[in-house]
């Protein structure tokens, strides 16, 4: 018997064109034999619909104007109806659609940041990847360094916060005295290399710091390494794998959003060219940060490699799924199919149930 599942995408984060691509290729590679599929959409201000256009649809952003496959839908937190419920405004009547699982393909504030997941929990629906508490603590930089931290080596920040008395001359004199030039500034809990500035002066940190807190209260600013892009993608509950490291030469000053998503300019390596020893290392890490916060299901672990070592990035609990994300990539290197690796992440949410 099918099972039934929603896929969820879009959003308010500034993430949300990156996700309905990555949901409209999940969308498309689900074994529609084995799963009954829903596509749950967000817009930027948060209305929910039902969508049931085409996928193509979801990839140029156009799928918000094709009303006639459009219905109002919210997911329903009573776990009596344990699914969604569709408005049919014209009748003023509603339907209730129940759900096994949930496939929340979302990126950043609202998707990724245990807020979704914390909904789907009420609810009571089974959802693919990490848990409210795993998936908070992972969007925020800050909180996921300091648990890392204890087991795995992590790239040198500092925290800045916004408050009141915040002093920016105080956080350029503690990067400078800690760090030098040039550093990396970045929001603590943003994703895609949102609001990320490569900082080579003092004028320049100054701009970052500013940038990055346009996307949030509180700014790592970072050691820079100089080193490959490393990541890693882990699959799993209670007994996680880890795929071969992947590399990623961006092309580019770093790898921000435009490289990732909009121009083709970097290169990729699967296997990464890295001796045994630091890629079983990094491989070995990856699987730590994922237990060391709890994780399940999946995420993407980042580190920087460089001769002798490794530093530990950062990690995404909802990688992209876009044709250019490494996440799925790594695992059809590992011979999982997108087809299977998407059948296996909802078998993983069934298993651990809510």
């Amino acid at each position: 018997m099918k099972k039934s599942v929603a896929i969820i995408f879009g959003g308010i984060s500034s993430e949300h064109e990156v996700s309905c691509v990555s949901a409209a290729n999940v969308y498309d590679n689900i074994d529609k034999a084995a799963f009954d599929v829903y596509r749950l959409g967000i817009d930027k201000s948060g209305a929910w619909y039902l969508y049931s256009g085409k996928s193509d649809c979801m990839r140029d952003g156009s799928w918000l104007n094709d009303t006639q496959n459009l219905s109002p839908a919210v997911i329903s937190p009573c776990t009596v109806h344990h699914g969604f419920v569709v408005f049919d405004k014209a009748n003023q009547k509603y339907s209730v659609v129940r759900l096994d699982a949930a496939f929340p393909v979302m990126h950043g504030a609202g998707g990724e940041d245990g807020t979704m997941q914390g909904l789907l929990k009420l609810a009571g629906i089974p959802y693919v990847g990490c848990d409210t508490v795993s998936s908070a603590d992972a969007m925020d930089k800050d909180v996921t360094k300091a648990i890392v931290s204890r087991y795995v080596p992590c790239i040198p920040w500092i925290t800045a916060i916004k408050t009141p008395d915040f002093d920016m001359c105080a956080v350029i004199a503690e990067s400078e005295i800690k760090f030098g030039y040039p550093v990396f500034v970045k929001p603590s809990s943003a994703g895609s290399s949102v609001g990320v500035s490569k900082c080579k002066n003092r004028a320049e940190l100054a701009k970052g710091i500013d940038e990055a807190f346009k996307h949030g209260k509180k700014v790592l600013v970072e050691k820079f390494i100089d080193g490959k892009e490393i990541e890693v993608a882990v699959l799993g509950n209670s007994a996680p794998i880890a795929s071969c490291c992947g590399e990623i030469n961006p092309g580019a000053e770093f790898y921000d959003y435009d490289t990732k998503y909009n121009n083709d300019t970097a290169q990729y390596f699967i296997p990464a060219r890295l001796s045994d020893e630091i890629a079983n290392g990094i491989r070995d890490a990856a699987i730590k940060v994922y237990t060391s916060l709890g994780c399940e299901g999946l995420s993407r672990v980042d580190f920087f490699a460089f001769d002798g070592g490794y530093y530990f990035n950062e990690i995404n609990t909802i990688p992209g799924f876009t044709p250019i994300s490494m996440y799925p990539t790594l695992m059809q290197h590992e011979g999982i199919s997108y087809s299977e690796l998407i059948t296996r992440l909802i078998d993983l949410a069934l298993e651990r149930g809510v």
